[in-house]
């Protein structure tokens, strides 16, 4: 049974996507020839790996066993290769990174300075849920991930990233706009601009606000805060933002920036990773890096 590295990372994506069209995407390959390596995989297995539907695919029991073996195979060549590197002129590697929606706007000033001071480091970032990214990094299928102390992270090794801080955004003409500070469940009655009913931030509020025995009046959904700031400012309703967003939007759309007096609304990032001293070098670097701020 002879299977190679392309096999494997293929093998991964399929079974993270649950759609071998998406897998073969990611693994940049195309249909016919994923498809191809799949059977063979199968054939040189004597089992079926995947079971196909519908709505895509989903691993067997023999597939899950593959899958575990493929992300340890596939860290240690990563580990391996990155040791070997220290050797050689430069650090070469490449680090997939992902990361929830509140860590992105914290992002790019760190990573520029990382690519920089790194050169021959290229990096795979991809924006989840923060349940998704726990998921993901616990299930292999990143080295790192960036995720709110709100999502229980399990078993996974957590380093501190970031603060962020939840603040109600209102338009510059509400009556809310001049205060300093308001508590959650005195603006219940408030309508409201906010995510998708799956965000991860969504849920947290939905969670307080049921915790106060209400409920919000949401307006409308948008799938990003850019957008969300926009509709406040129009005096559609009010929104709970991540500050980082609120400041960046706060003089362009003319808003009202408000403190929550709740506990809950100050939240930590974390850099999560399933042992961070197994990582290869180039990704050990990248998680000293964020946890230094």
């Amino acid at each position: 049974m002879r299977f190679d590295m392309t096999d494997l990372r293929l093998f991964l994506h399929v079974v993270e996507a649950e759609s071998i069209t998406q897998g073969c995407e990611r693994a940049g390959m195309a249909l016919a020839s994923a498809s191809a390596r799949i059977r063979g995989m199968e054939e040189m297995s004597g089992v079926p790996l995947l079971e196909r539907g519908a709505r895509g695919v989903r691993s067997t029991q023999a597939g899950d066993a593959l899958a575990h073996h493929a992300r340890i195979v596939l860290g240690q060549m990563e580990q391996m290769r990155g040791d070997l590197q220290l050797y050689a002129k430069g650090l070469r590697g490449q680090i997939r990174l992902l990361s929830g929606r509140a860590a992105m706007a914290h992002l790019p000033e760190a990573l520029q300075r990382f690519l920089v001071d790194h050169p021959t480091i290229d990096l795979d970032l991809e924006e989840r849920q923060s349940p998704d990214v726990v998921a993901a990094v616990a299930g292999g299928l990143a080295d790192l991930g960036i995720a709110a102390d709100t999502t229980d992270t399990g078993s996974l090794e957590t380093r501190p990233f970031k603060t962020d801080r939840l603040v109600l955004i209102t338009a510059r003409d509400h009556p809310l706009s001049g205060r300093e500070s308001v508590a959650f469940r005195n603006v219940l009655d408030e309508p409201f601009v906010g995510l998708p009913a799956d965000s991860a931030l969504q849920g947290h509020l939905a969670t307080h606000a049921a915790r106060e025995g209400r409920q919000f009046k949401l307006r409308i959904r948008l799938d990003s805060f850019e957008d969300i700031c926009a509709m406040v400012a129009s005096g559609i309703g009010l929104a709970i933002v991540p500050d980082v967003y609120a400041t960046r939007h706060q003089g362009v759309l003319s808003l009202g920036v408000v403190s929550l007096s709740d506990t809950w609304a100050l939240r930590h990032l974390l850099v999560c990773s399933r042992n961070f001293a197994a990582l290869p070098v180039h990704a050990r670097k990248l998680a000293d890096y964020l946890a230094a701020g």
